[in-house]
């Protein structure tokens, strides 16, 4: 083993990330103006990383997928990947629920009696989700994974058009046996190139995460959030229970820690605390799991599927933020209609995926589907909804890291031995 010196303290990506944040929220708190027109930096990162997500998911499932050299294989973690998903995210949408009808942070928010009206041009700004949310009816949603051309999800960096091209296209090499191999090779060799990209691109995310927090707190403010803090901390506590328990007691069972696992994606979830987006760090979340066990095509197939298919923090900031809503416009919701809200948010959560705003659209689209909340009191949650998305996108990676591994010990790749060795 190499001898060399141990890298200084200050050259660790996940402390610069760290210092960067501080430096952002003490900017933007000291000085709005100079924080709210830092905004390109961030912008500016989150676009860098965003042009290599779509490259890298076509290589790392086609590769994946094709080197199983198995249907059978790939359509049974197809299925204990689907079933892991679906049970999970009710979980997480069924405790949204619970939590926030325990709570009651609503509750107060308008007078008896008044209902939500217009506010101006906040209203004016969530009809843009509000029509977006439209496209997510199920027809249209299948439609929407079938892009216009064989390179139309890559040039417009839908995910779920990616995935479904990947697999096409894995299939494809699949039965062409041997004669696929060449381009197997090139597939990996073009992964190797894109991922060599992002350790580039990676470099600068102190200054993509200082632009993006002086951006968010001089914007918003640290002071100004009023009765939406109980709110916000409801979901972070909440969320955070997620992981601790829920997430945390299926990592058990499959014999590893999660605070483990926590601590071995520090600069990932550094990463999306910056950027407040989880797709930042999906290039990251694969390599670390496959160096932990995971075969590269289990791991190439699980997480980015899971980034449509396992919002986790999404689904409960969906269920918590759809009964505050009610909450406040003093809409009353009995439980056959929360059980509707229910159903309909383990559909619209599928939608969340590669769309800039997913989780006012998602929210949209299950208000349409409650009579009775104005679609309007969306313009309530606007101005928190950037510290929402933090805690979103956070719970959501750790959620698919999670799923990624569970899977990997179902099939045998890896030994609960193992997992904590490469852990420790």
């Amino acid at each position: 083993m190499p001898s060399g010196r141990a890298t200084p303290w200050y050259r660790l990506l996940y402390v610069q990330v760290l210092i960067a944040v501080a430096i952002g929220i003490a900017v933007g708190a000291l000085n709005p103006s100079l924080g709210t027109a830092l905004q390109p930096l961030g912008d500016g990162f989150v676009k860098l990383v965003k042009m290599m997500i779509a490259p890298i998911i076509f290589c790392t499932v086609v590769h994946g997928v094709a080197s199983m050299g198995d249907i059978r294989r790939l359509g049974r973690i197809g299925f204990k990947t689907l079933l892991y998903f679906e049970v999970v995210s009710t979980v997480a949408l069924v405790i949204g629920l619970v939590v926030v009808n325990l709570l009651r942070p609503g509750v107060g928010f308008t007078p008896p009696g008044e209902t939500f009206h217009a506010m101006g041009k906040a209203l004016e700004t969530t009809q843009g989700f509000v029509e977006k949310a439209h496209a997510l009816k199920p027809a249209e949603f299948v439609l929407k994974m079938i892009p216009d051309t064989f390179l139309g999800g890559l040039v417009a960096g839908d995910i779920l058009q990616v995935l479904f091209v990947s697999l096409l296209a894995a299939f494809a090499i699949l039965s062409m046996g041997e004669r696929g191999e060449p381009i197997l090779t090139g597939v990996e060799r073009a992964s190797e190139l894109f991922f060599g990209v992002m350790k580039i691109l990676v470099k600068v995310a102190p200054i993509g995460a200082f632009g993006a927090m002086a951006f968010t707190v001089g914007s918003y403010g640290l002071g100004a959030l009023g009765k939406l803090v109980n709110l916000m901390g409801g979901f972070y506590i909440t969320a955070g229970l997620f992981v601790i328990v829920v997430l945390g007691g299926i990592a058990k069972l499959a014999g590893f820690s999660i605070f483990r696992f926590i601590a071995t994606i520090k600069e990932e979830l550094l990463l999306v605390l910056g950027t407040s987006s989880s797709e930042t760090a999906l290039p990251g979340i694969i390599e670390k799991t496959t160096r932990l066990g995971c075969s590269k095509s289990t791991a190439g197939l699980v997480i980015p599927t899971g980034y449509s298919f396992n919002l986790d923090g999404t689904n409960i900031y969906m269920s918590m933020a759809a009964i505050f809503l009610a909450q406040a416009t003093n809409t009353p919701l009995d439980l056959p209609h929360q059980i509707g809200l229910l159903l309909v948010a383990m559909l619209t959560s599928k939608g969340a995926s590669g769309v800039t705003g997913a989780g006012f659209i998602t929210l949209a689209a299950t208000l349409q589907a409650v009579p009775g909340i104005p679609i309007g009191s969306l313009a309530i949650l606007l101005g928190i909804d950037r510290f929402m998305s933090e805690c979103r996108a956070l719970t959501n990676l750790v959620g698919n890291g999670v799923a990624a591994l569970v899977v990997s010990r179902w099939e045998g790749e890896v030994t609960a031995e193992e997992l904590k060795q490469a852990m420790a």
